[in-house]
């Protein structure tokens, strides 16, 4: 790995420096996060500058980017707090918009790590920034438009319903041949003679409403992305149960998303249980090739006392092959 690149993984990006030397100027090779190129700059005087800056091009013209973001800095394998930046939210354009100076000499070999808590996308006639996260994916045409409001009608105004669903708090009405069109689960309960066929009603005593609520407007292609963020591990948890496959990888890509140290033991222990090979790795490449076990040692006893033997063995593994690497 040359001096010059940054490892990048969900919003967090990487730097890791070997030395200075004599060197008072350095900058990073560009790297991707969001739509856009970015470079990451240090120059060394009385204090220590470091910049971030997109890199120049058409997409940087036509959508300059407001990014909500904060950089730390520390030395490898010293036992001290990081230097920490403020929050900031700027519009960054070039290398003189954003400039952190360190009030710190760093020696040897160092890390610089910039966190993007939000991305927008800065608009030309002054109108409000967009985030870019989440992605809402692409523009559907007028006639699946149409058929997915007649869906959601159906579901909102509880047109024709012909099965309640029993919740832990509540119950709501559904159709039959809605959920199994979309659950091979939910059509083998119809299809056979089963006690959900003869009385029309399913018990799902793991769920709470709301968020059986939100599965449902996930599976009636309503759900409004508040609703979906919220209750995204017990959507996840049903998505498994029911066997609804693209659910469960809208889960997984939204999780991998917003890792950071207050979630990434439970984000790991999820992808884990239900077999999430992208989420599993984003974890373990957010706690040890990014150094961010140390973060988290607080919580580790308890995380331990809980999770399955081959975790752990995966997990120390995983450190044993980044430090043998470092």
């Amino acid at each position: 790995m040359t001096e010059s690149k940054v490892e990048t993984t969900a919003r967090l990006a990487q730097w890791k420096i070997e030395s200075l030397g004599s060197c008072s100027f350095r900058r990073s090779d560009p790297f991707r996060v969001g739509l856009w190129n970015w470079h990451l700059s240090i120059e060394k005087n009385r204090y220590l500058y470091v910049r971030l800056f997109p890199e120049a091009g058409r997409i940087l013209k036509e959508q300059p980017p407001i990014a909500t973001f904060v950089l730390r800095i520390f030395n490898v394998g010293v036992s001290r707090r990081p230097s920490t930046s403020p929050v900031y939210d700027k519009l960054l354009r070039s290398s003189e918009d954003f400039v952190w100076p360190v009030d710190t000499s760093f020696h040897g070999r160092f890390i610089i790590d910039v966190e993007f808590l939000d991305l927008k996308v800065a608009t030309v006639n002054g109108g409000e920034a967009c985030s870019i996260w989440p992605n809402e994916g692409a523009m559907q045409c007028q006639a699946t438009k149409g058929a997915l409001k007649c869906l959601s009608r159906m579901l909102d105004d509880g047109l024709h319903t012909d099965v309640t669903i029993i919740t832990a708090n509540g119950g709501l009405r559904a159709h039959r041949a809605v959920l199994a069109a979309r659950s091979p689960v939910f059509e083998g309960m119809f299809l056979h003679d089963l006690k959900e066929k003869e009385s029309s009603i399913i018990n799902i005593q793991d769920i709470s409403v709301e968020a059986c609520m939100a599965l449902l407007s996930y599976i009636y292609s309503g759900i409004k992305h508040e609703n979906f963020w919220n209750h995204r591990i017990a959507l996840l948890r049903a998505a498994d149960k029911y066997d609804i496959g693209d659910l469960k990888e809208s889960c997984e890509e939204s999780l991998l998303e917003d890792i950071d140290s207050k979630n990434v033991l439970e984000r790991l222990q999820e992808a884990w249980l239900y077999q999430l090979s992208r989420l599993k790795k984003g974890c373990l490449m957010y706690l040890f090739d990014f150094g961010k076990i140390y973060d988290v040692r607080e919580d580790l006893s308890a995380f331990f006392q809980n999770a399955e033997r081959d975790l752990m063995i995966e997990m120390f593994q995983e450190a044993l092959n980044v430090w043998r690497v470092g």
